[in-house]
């Protein structure tokens, strides 16, 4: 099922659907990733809509683990030095404000929490998260953007991470965009090859997990692992 993001002007939206306004009416937790890029970059070029402006620069964040600078920002055409400094000053201040918690996972339904934000992305992202011993989350990482149906990974890039965080397991999420939770031949058998090479590794993967916007598909709970 093909899912296509939306091409409708931010200005063409009636008031009360624009992103300050919803904002300012529901609070900054009811707003996509996409909408808060939006209120930052605030106005978008003649042919190149904020919105439009936002989505690719929402592209550039979700594969560069939010760090990147000035000169990476204005590769996206429409955003000049000053809103690129903007958006960068707004990571950095982000980033030395947030002190992560010690997410445990107990349960496929923790993970959720975690990933949810991305629910809503056009394409397949393929995510993982390295635990510790205590099976709290070390570092969450996204390997790889897909297809609007499916993401291409390889064991190695997935990994590598885990390697370098001394991680004890692994656990492996992406969204599916059609809404539909159900694993597909491929997330299978992706599932069979990084359960196989967890096992070499001594890095088990300890649970695969589907999400949407309405919920999750966690094999654990259902198949069990490589099955």
């Amino acid at each position: 099922m093909k899912v296509e993001e939306s091409r409708i002007p931010i200005m063409s939206l009636p008031a009360e659907e624009r992103p300050r306004e919803r904002l300012s009416a529901f609070g900054p937790s009811t707003l996509s990733d996409k909408e808060l890029l939006t209120i930052i970059l605030g106005s978008g070029i003649k042919g190149n809509d904020v919105g439009h402006l936002a989505s690719a620069l929402l592209k550039l964040l979700d594969t560069s683990d939010l760090h990147c600078t000035v000169d990476q920002i204005r590769t996206i055409p429409g955003i000049g030095r000053a809103k690129a400094a903007l958006v960068a000053a707004a990571l950095e201040f982000s980033r030395r404000r947030f002190v992560p918690a010690k997410n445990k996972i107990t349960s496929p339904a923790d993970v959720l929490p975690l990933v949810r934000h991305l629910a809503d992305r056009p394409q397949e992202q393929f995510l993982a998260l390295s635990l510790n011993g205590a099976h709290e989350v070390i570092k969450l990482r996204i390997i790889s953007v897909g297809l609007v149906n499916r993401t291409l990974v390889h064991p190695r890039e997935i990994f590598a991470g885990c390697v370098k965080d001394r991680a004890a397991a692994l656990i492996c999420a992406h969204n599916h965009p059609s809404g539909n939770l159900q694993p597909s031949a491929e997330d299978h058998e992706v599932t069979r090859r990084l359960t196989a090479s967890g096992e070499i590794l001594g890095i088990p993967l300890i649970d695969h997990i589907i999400f949407t916007q309405e919920g999750y598909y966690s094999f654990l709970e259902h198949d069990g692992l490589g099955q």
